[in-house]
């Protein structure tokens, strides 16, 4: 599936699958306005990369596919409000935004701090649905993988030390750590959660996790690389802005060719960690790796 036409099928197919899902559990009835910054944050916008590994994960250990999609779901929310604090003024102070205005330019500042609080709320009462269709003991592991991404040991933590790191040379070892807790974190607990659905063996959930740390990891350096090959038009997001705030990045402490190189080795030992699971059904897992390695924005 990997360099095929399938994988692109696979992909259209689900990312239209998560897409109907966010519509019908972001509504926009939330009051004064809040809804319409929701949908606006959410929606129509984005690659879903994180929402398609949780149900590539689950297709891989043959899990619950209406929990993993709850899951992907919840994921892509904690994404999106994020991305919504992470543009404010008082952080990365960036106006665009998947291609069109950020949200607390459209919306103003206190609008846009609402809706990435409601955002995320919205993640946790996904994962624990009112219906009983997930297992109790099901959703609060899903909470938890979730929480401790999102929060101080990860991408929140992460994102202090990147404020914290502006005009700083951090070493390599420094670098890693603060893309692994701010990027990777929940890169990582896409691929957790799709395989907390099934019940993989211990060694296929090392592998999984593994897979989730290097292929986090890499989708940060290829990054680093897009801001200073491709333009705003083409990133939808501001290009150059890292080296204009002078936030250290993979490029500007090893060079754009050892970057790329150390992005592919990432992205082979990501296609190790599936080939050594001993799971039969990681073909889409692969196809995402690869995606990963040559996306454009």
């Amino acid at each position: 599936m990997s360099d095929g036409v399938g994988f692109v099928a696979w992909r259209a197919a689900q990312q239209a699958l998560i897409e109907r899902a966010l519509s019908d559990w972001v509504s926009p009835d939330a009051p004064a306005g809040l809804g319409l910054a929701m949908r606006y944050a959410v929606l129509d916008g984005g690659k879903r990369l994180r929402p398609l590994l949780v149900l590539a994960a689950c297709e891989a250990v043959q899990g619950h596919a209406g929990t993993a999609l709850r899951a992907a779901c919840a994921v892509e929310l904690i994404h999106a409000y994020s991305l919504v604090h992470d543009d404010m003024p008082c952080m990365d102070n960036d106006v665009l935004r998947r291609g069109k205005p950020t949200v607390h330019v459209q919306f103003g500042e206190a609008q846009a701090l609402l809706a990435g609080d409601a955002l995320q709320a919205l993640a946790f009462e996904l994962l624990v649905p009112d219906d009983g269709s997930t297992d109790a003991a099901l959703s609060a592991t899903l909470c938890r993988q979730l929480a401790q991404a999102a929060g101080a040991a990860g991408m929140a933590g992460g994102q202090a030390i990147d404020l914290a790191s502006v005009g700083s040379a951090l070493d390599r070892p420094a670098l890693e750590a603060m893309h692994r807790c701010k990027t990777g974190a929940l890169l990582q607990a896409s691929v957790m959660m799709g395989a907390a659905t099934g019940q993989p063996t211990g060694n296929a959930l090392a592998c999984l996790r593994r897979y989730g740390d290097r292929l986090g990891l890499a989708f940060q350096v290829v990054d680093d690389i897009l801001d200073v090959t491709t333009d705003s038009a083409t990133l939808g997001k501001t290009a150059g802005k890292d080296a204009a705030c002078d936030k250290p990045t993979f490029v500007s402490l090893m060079g754009l060719e050892p970057a790329q190189a150390c992005a592919d080795r990432l992205l082979d030992e990501a296609h190790e960690d599936l080939r050594d699971s001993g799971l039969a059904h990681t073909e889409t897992l692969h196809a995402l790796a690869d995606w990963v390695g040559r996306r454009v924005s």
